[in-house]
């Protein structure tokens, strides 16, 4: 059954009063009888539009600075009666309870104002109660009441009033109520994060964005992203992003935010194969391609700088997915957008998450973002010869980048180059071997390059295989038992170790 209503009467009560004149001028169009509170009470009258303030009606001022003004039962009587049930009709009749048939009601900003650092008595005062118990009320009453919890809805309730003489069916009364309860379970988990801190003794993540993906990792799997993407994002070009563009996506912003100068990476498969930091973005370009110019296919591209025309002129000479860059320069988008499915993305300026979540059997695991970044005073050395100031430059620099490089991680960097590195295999010397190897293959110069590791060397013997590749300096986090056997080698073989201690496992 269809069973459609009319809006024969409505209850207004919002904080966000952006386009409220269209709903409210719409509604005396249709000649529905308006109750409304304080301030918006006095809006809708300044718009000359007969409105009646719930005062009148419930015979109560707004009391205790504005914090009871809704909660009475000529309020919720007339949003939960049902209109079917012949009981709760007398009882409305008793106590001259009018009926809602339209219930719009936003709530107070309470993550806006938790965000913008505000005091305890501040944020305490932005927890609606009123509000939120009008919307549950009407949205539990969805057969016979519609509710609007966010300006967001106005255009679907304008085209009920506009489109369809404000009669609304049973199933777009539903809509409005799943939405409703998205709006305040999303704030109640606001307000829960709030008072929980960091004392993690429940978990409650909320999204209310979500864009549809075209599949998950596979094509067998369904796939969506939560969240606000276009915060962090203006996609210019291209396809739609996919679940693996996100992956390698995420991977490239964390890794970029490393570095302040001039730096351009290439990612495949949430690892960079190739990174360098040159003067000009140019060189940059070229010398984070050569690091590994076969990966690099079919990639994600990432610059800390401007994009120029000259550099987008090279960049095109080769397939990739994405490109990500703080700007581009108009010319440059001329040549970029050659390729009509090139996903390009200008990078706004915003914050990662402080935490990150991963499913692990039936839970979830929770922990702190890896945001340590080792600067040369938290350096120590722990061998008779010293690293030279380029060989710190370039050990800080490669550090950098295997705290972003799948475990077991090594990483040969050379004068702000990433040369080669050995990527998610289940030992360290297969690691380093990898590495080893992919240098060679194009053809660098390993004397003089620099090693780092994720975490510690169990043995001596990934260090004796650095040193026979030309290899003289590394960096690892240390504290493993076996520290001074590594230390004793670099000693007798005139290499420099230094430690970190911290370790950055990245699974």
């Amino acid at each position: 059954m269809a069973y459609n209503k009319k809006i024969k009467s409505a209850l207004i009560s919002v904080y966000y009063k952006d386009r409220l004149d269209q709903v409210v001028k719409m509604l005396k169009k249709h000649d529905v009888e308006i109750f409304s509170t304080g301030g918006t009470c006095d809006y809708i009258k300044d718009l000359g539009i007969p409105v009646t303030a719930v005062e009148e009606l419930t015979s109560y001022p707004s009391i205790l600075g504005g914090r009871v003004k809704t909660l009475h039962p000529k309020i919720f009587g007339g949003i939960l009666a049902r209109r079917e049930e012949k009981s709760d009709m007398e009882q409305l009749e008793e106590y001259s309870i009018p009926l809602f048939d339209l219930v719009v009601v936003d709530l107070y900003p309470f993550g806006e104002t938790v965000r913008s650092g505000a005091g305890d008595q501040e944020i305490i005062e932005k927890i609606d109660i009123g509000g939120i118990s009008l919307i549950r009320a009407a949205a539990k009453n969805f057969r016979d009441v519609l509710v609007v919890a966010s300006r967001n809805q106005f255009d679907d309730l304008l085209e009920i009033l506009d489109k369809k003489g404000g009669e609304s069916s049973l199933e777009e009364r539903r809509k409005f109520a799943g939405e409703a309860f998205n709006v305040s379970s999303h704030y109640d988990t606001q307000i829960f994060n709030f008072f929980d801190g960091n004392k993690n003794s429940a978990l409650k993540i909320s999204e209310t964005e979500s864009i549809p993906l075209r599949y998950g990792e596979n094509p067998h799997q369904q796939g969506t992203f939560f969240g606000a993407l276009h915060d962090m994002f203006e996609q210019i070009h291209g396809k739609e992003i996919s679940y693996n563009n996100l992956l390698d996506i995420d991977a490239a912003v964390g890794l970029i935010n490393e570095f302040s100068g001039t730096t351009f990476a290439i990612l495949k498969h949430n690892n960079a194969c190739g990174l360098a930091t040159r003067k000009s973005l140019m060189k940059a370009w070229n010398d984070a391609l050569a690091g590994d110019p076969v990966s690099a296919f079919g990639g994600v591209l990432i610059t800390n700088r401007t994009v120029d025309k000259e550099t987008a002129e090279e960049i095109n000479k080769i397939f990739f997915e994405v490109i990500i860059a703080p700007a581009f320069q108009d010319d440059a988008l001329e040549v970029l957008r050659q390729k009509k499915n090139r996903i390009i993305l200008v990078q706004k300026k915003n914050e990662l998450p402080s935490r990150t979540y991963r499913t692990v059997l039936n839970g979830v695991l929770v922990q702190d973002r890896d945001t340590s970044i080792e600067l040369e005073e938290h350096l120590k050395t722990v061998t008779r010869k010293v690293p030279t100031p380029e060989e710190v430059r370039d050990l800080i620099f490669a550090n950098k980048i295997v705290k972003h490089t799948k475990s077991n991680a090594i990483v040969l960097v050379k004068g702000e180059q990433l040369i080669a590195s050995g990527v998610g295999q289940t030992s360290r010397i297969d690691a380093l071997k990898q590495a080893i190897q992919k240098a060679r293959h194009f053809k660098f110069d390993l004397n003089g390059a620099v090693m780092a590791s994720d975490a510690f060397f169990p043995f001596s013997d990934s260090v004796e295989i650095a040193y026979a590749a030309g290899i003289r300096s590394v960096i690892q986090p240390g504290g493993s038992v076996r520290d001074k056997d590594s230390i004793d080698y670099c000693n007798t073989h005139d290499m420099a170790m230094v430690f970190t201690g911290i370790r950055h496992f990245k699974h």
